[in-house]
């Protein structure tokens, strides 16, 4: 026998589960995405938890140490002051110091904002930073097997105050890479304590520059001969972490 209501009450279950289950999906979506998100945001955090800390503190000395320090500071410092007293040689050691670190400082503060305002990913800043260690330290390597152009003729002039702010402050002591390396390591420090640690090391970096600078005309004779055998080795070591952290840094973005 024809029922309605049994039929009419069938068909308004059916329409009431397809309701249900389309609720649930949604609300099985919405957690999955948030899930995916989450872990998305957690697999970001722990990857730039990596990077950052793939660069422990005796590796930035050594990097900074390399682009910053005294083995290209000897020659000119000695060129530059050549002729000049005791005197007048410490005031132009003083000024290119002074000068140098404020130039660090500013370049510091604002590649660190510029970059953080572009939002570079953290595995792209590591992998600028692996190719720029890399390329520097094979030019430094490379440069001991070019050939040695003349040297100029010695300047009759006395040394002025000028002389350090360029050549000795840009670009002897500061570099385009130094800047760079300084830069980059500032954006990818984790925190603000490990900025200042960076910080430290560099004004320790520019103290030793100083010191050699002060001292160029006693150790110049004895150093001339060391400091690019020293420099030549350290250059081997940058040029392998640097090839490492590009490893690192393509194994993290998937592409190795």
């Amino acid at each position: 026998m024809y029922r309605p209501g049994k039929v009419l009450g069938h068909t308004d279950s059916q329409a009431r589960h397809p309701r249900q289950l389309s609720l649930a999906v949604a609300v099985l979506v919405a957690l999955g995405s948030t899930s995916v998100g989450v872990a998305a945001s957690a697999v970001e955090n722990d990857l730039e938890k990596t990077l950052t800390q793939g660069f422990p503190l005796v590796q930035i000395f050594t990097f900074l140490f390399l682009m910053l320090g005294p083995f290209k500071i000897i020659g000119p410092f000695a060129a530059v002051t050549k002729g000049a007293d005791v005197g007048v040689a410490r005031r132009i050691a003083f000024q290119a110091t002074l000068f140098a670190c404020a130039a660090l400082l500013i370049a510091a503060i604002l590649g660190d904002r510029i970059l953080v305002s572009y939002g570079i990913p953290v595995p792209v800043l590591a992998l600028s930073a692996g190719i720029i260690l890399f390329l520097v330290a094979l030019q430094t390597i490379l440069q001991q097997f070019s050939p040695a152009s003349e040297t100029p003729a010695a300047s009759t002039a006395a040394p002025s105050m000028r002389a350090a702010i360029t050549p000795l402050a840009f670009p002897t002591i500061v570099t385009p890479y130094g800047i760079a390396a300084l830069v980059v390591f500032i954006a990818l420090a984790p925190d603000f304590e490990t900025q200042l640690i960076i910080g430290a090391i560099v004004v320790a970096i520019m103290c030793l520059n100083l010191a050699v600078m002060l001292l160029d005309r006693y150790i110049l004779p004895a150093f001339s001969l060391f400091l690019p055998i020293l420099g030549a080795v350290l250059g081997v070591v940058q040029v392998a972490l640097g090839l490492q952290i590009i490893k690192n840094s393509l194994s993290a973005m998937g592409v190795l």
